[in-house]
């Protein structure tokens, strides 16, 4: 038997059972996890001064006081249901993402400002264009981005540049501002994704992921004097980040 031959035969066996081992098929259910890192491509708003109490009357618009975001690394999990041969529904989680506010523009020397953790669930509908029985599974996902912030905090910076700002603009006292709170609006936008799995065997495979979303909050900085609110900043920031995963597959 000639050696062509048995490549041939040895190629026809591997095609003839590499359906049953590698398919991706309607009613599949693919389980990955692996490591997330966000990457925000932020920018934001001047900061919009209010004034309540002792400066009411006052709103100013702070040029060059822009906020930014760093990045961070998570524990992350996605799923995948496929309703037919080519399409599936797919889930984005993660443990909760932990990210500094800092000081841009004018603020760049303030180092960090601020706090909070976010959880973005997406949901996705993923197209496949392989045939179900090939080992790589490219893909590609539209759909939407929920997310919500959570435990924020601000740093003893912030209050004191806020008390500052208060002082030179309108002439308050020093000290008088003496804590200040920050909030997230959740935010809601577009999210796509493409990313691959590579299966090594029936059940188990490698998969890798990229997605950008587009998430948008609106910030608002309270400043007190005891308990008393007397102003208020406001900014929007848009987040808007690169989101890369690479893990392990499991489907059954």
């Amino acid at each position: 038997m000639s050696r062509g031959f048995k490549l041939g035969v040895l190629a026809a066996a591997v095609m003839a059972t590499a359906p049953a081992v590698q398919a991706f098929e309607a009613g599949d259910f693919i389980l990955r996890a692996g490591v997330v890192h966000v990457a925000p491509d932020d920018s934001s708003d001047p900061l919009l001064v209010t004034g309540f109490g002792p400066l009411a009357g006052n709103r100013d618009l702070l040029a060059g006081t822009e906020v930014g975001v760093d990045a961070n690394t998570q524990l992350g999990i996605r799923a995948t249901y496929m309703f037919t041969n080519s399409f599936g529904l797919g889930i984005l989680g993660a443990t909760p993402f932990k990210h500094d506010i800092k000081g841009e523009s004018s603020l760049a020397g303030a180092g960090k400002l601020g706090e909070t953790k976010h959880l973005p669930p997406t949901i996705t509908l993923q197209y496949f264009p392989m045939p179900s029985s090939s080992a790589f599974q490219p893909f590609v996902g539209v759909g939407v981005n929920y997310t919500t912030f959570f435990e924020e905090k601000t740093t003893d910076k912030l209050t004191g540049f806020v008390d500052s700002t208060a002082n030179a603009a309108y002439g308050t006292p020093q000290g008088t501002v003496t804590s200040t709170k920050l909030d997230l609006d959740d935010s809601v936008g577009v999210a796509f994704e493409i990313g691959m799995d590579y299966m090594l065997s029936k059940n188990f495979g490698l998969n890798a992921a990229i997605w950008w979303a587009d998430i948008n909050t609106d910030a608002t900085v309270s400043a007190f004097a005891g308990d008393t609110k007397v102003a208020e900043a406001t900014t929007e920031v848009e987040i808007d980040p690169m989101v890369y995963m690479v893990g392990f597959t499991y489907k059954f």
